[in-house]
């Protein structure tokens, strides 16, 4: 693809402001050195706005933008359940779980197991989510956004990899989460804008000028079998998302996991002003939820209907012809769209998705030093850690996980659907952890041997279950943590003899109440979910 002078200039200014910002709001303020709470949370001090384009920002990345595109292109609308259900399990996370976090003080996810259980579950968890969230995590979005860099402008894949990763570490490594977050605010609005701007264009160049109206209701008479949000057996991906399942099955495992024990998630929540500026963060990243499913899948159905129509193929000339993604190159399909914008659209679009694959490193780089740091380093390394060490630690390991990231990230290379890949094989850890963490939570009797045994055999069972194919990977990850919660049960029972622990949660009847804005809004959204499955059913 070839990007003209204006596109050029449009994206260099992107990036000279994102490094700008960052670097303006994390410098040291004069006589101050800065602290464990001023790098990892931001000073406790983001309101809710800032709180609720970080939690976007962190989340959309080049798994959304290209992934859930390519499951766009290949399967349709259904993917839209993981957005549309994540903005319901926002607000129970918001809800039930932050307040007991908040209350509790926390920096870390890692730092609740200790609380409530014991500092060896802490350790063996934190370990986890390093290797989680350096070998899955980081690299996956490395490779899928250098893939992206491939694929549109021709940039060699090791060479994007390197490049996006130095663009994150520019600022996020000296400024910590305050310079994440702020530049959240912004990435965000690329990233919305941006979007929407590539769906906008995607269906009006197919409805041949005539408006996105038109170019949408095109898309639906071609493809009316992709409009419905619950597959049946006989669609071919309804082994990924299997039917009414997904509302009632594997998929709330899936997204309790990632919304209310995901690090790099929930971080920006515990660094908000108070309870209630979080709880309003929160709604407001509900609402942008459902929004992103037409700025990610639409796009890439509306290719899909582009590539399957040679009259539409011949239309659209040369530009056209270029990296037609076909089956089994489903994750082509966004930066295919991408060349078909007209000159200066593109730089605001690639903008747009750089800045979600930057912002979502960032996040994850901050998150994964903010668990070595404060879990491993002061807990073994240096428990005496004055607050400059703990910010160097910090700085480091951001450092050593990028590297070990970008050496992994083109060896993922090959992949089709990246985005079902991740969450299938995510899907292997996280229902161990759910359960552990539910149980935690909202069981008193819930001991720490049951807690330990629980988590290890919840692998071996996910490992089993990939032994019948037969069974779709949501409903394999919705019984591994029914059985992983049962074997908490049984063992917790065994080893506490049926009391509850000296160390279960004690709720009060206020800890659960939340403010007029946040109900109102909740019930607000909950209506629109409704509608919108029944629209699409």
């Amino acid at each position: 693809m070839t990007f003209s002078t204006l596109d050029i200039i449009v994206f260099v200014t992107y990036c000279l402001s994102i490094v700008g910002i960052g670097l303006y709001v994390s410098r040291d303020k004069k006589g101050h050195q800065k602290n464990a709470e001023d790098y990892f949370l931001a000073g406790k001090s983001l309101p809710w706005w800032a709180i609720g384009a970080s939690l976007i920002a962190a989340n959309i990345s080049a798994e959304q933008f290209i992934g859930m595109s390519g499951s766009g292109f290949a399967s349709g609308l259904a993917i839209a359940s993981y957005e549309w259900m994540a903005a319901l399990t926002l607000l129970i996370v918001g809800k039930y779980f932050l307040p007991i976090f908040i209350e509790k003080g926390l920096y870390t996810i890692p730092e609740f197991v200790e609380k409530r259980y014991s500092t060896q579950l802490k350790t063996i968890l934190a370990v986890f989510w390093i290797g989680l969230y350096v070998f899955v995590n980081l690299s996956s979005v490395l490779y899928l956004g250098a893939l992206a860099l491939e694929t549109i402008i021709g940039v060699p894949m090791i060479y994007g990899v390197f490049g996006l990763a130095l663009f994150a570490a520019a600022y996020s490594l000296y400024g910590g989460l305050s310079a994440v977050a702020w530049t959240d605010v912004v990435q965000v609005i690329f990233l919305i804008f941006g979007g929407l701007l590539t769906t906008y264009l995607a269906l009006d160049t197919l409805s041949d000028g005539q408006g996105v109206i038109v170019g949408f209701k095109q898309v639906v008479d071609a493809v009316p079998e992709r409009f419905h949000m619950i597959l049946d057996e006989s669609n071919p991906e309804y082994t990924n998302l299997p039917g009414i399942w997904v509302l009632v099955g594997g998929l709330w495992v899936a997204n309790l996991y990632y919304w209310g024990f995901n690090q790099y998630i929930i971080q920006r929540t515990l660094a908000a002003k108070s309870i209630r500026e979080a709880q309003k963060g929160i709604l407001m990243a509900a609402f942008l939820k459902l929004v992103i499913p037409f700025i990610v899948v639409i796009p890439g159905i509306a290719a899909y209907v582009m590539v399957s129509d040679p009259e539409i193929l011949a239309r659209l000339g040369e530009l056209g012809q270029s990296n037609i993604p076909t089956a089994g190159q489903s994750d082509k399909a966004y930066p295919w769209l991408l060349q078909l914008l007209p000159v200066g659209f593109k730089g605001i679009a690639f903008a747009a998705l750089t800045a979600a694959i930057v912002s979502s490193l960032a996040s994850m780089l901050n998150s994964t030093s903010t668990i070595f740091t404060m879990d491993i380093y002061k807990q073994y390394i240096n428990k005496e850690a004055n607050d400059k060490q703990t910010v160097n630690m910090g700085r480091l390991s951001a450092g050593a996980a990028l590297i070990v990231a970008c050496v992994t990230a083109p060896l993922l290379g090959g992949i089709d659907q990246a985005f079902q890949y991740i969450q299938e094989y995510t899907g292997i850890v996280s229902p161990g952890i759910l359960a552990v963490f539910m149980l935690g939570l909202f069981w008193k009797k819930a001991t720490n041997k049951g807690a330990i045994w629980g988590a290890i055999l919840s692998v071996p069972i996910a490992m089993t279950f990939k032994l019948f194919p037969e069974i779709p990977f949501m409903n394999q990850m919705g019984l591994t943590c029914l059985l992983s919660m049962l074997v908490i049960v049984v063992v917790s029972y065994l080893d506490g003899k049926g009391s509850d622990s000296e160390k279960g949660i004690v709720m009060n009847g206020d800890l659960f109440k939340t403010s007029p804005l946040f109900s109102i809004g909740s019930f607000a959204l909950c209506l629109i979910l409704v509608a919108l499955y029944a629209l699409f059913w």
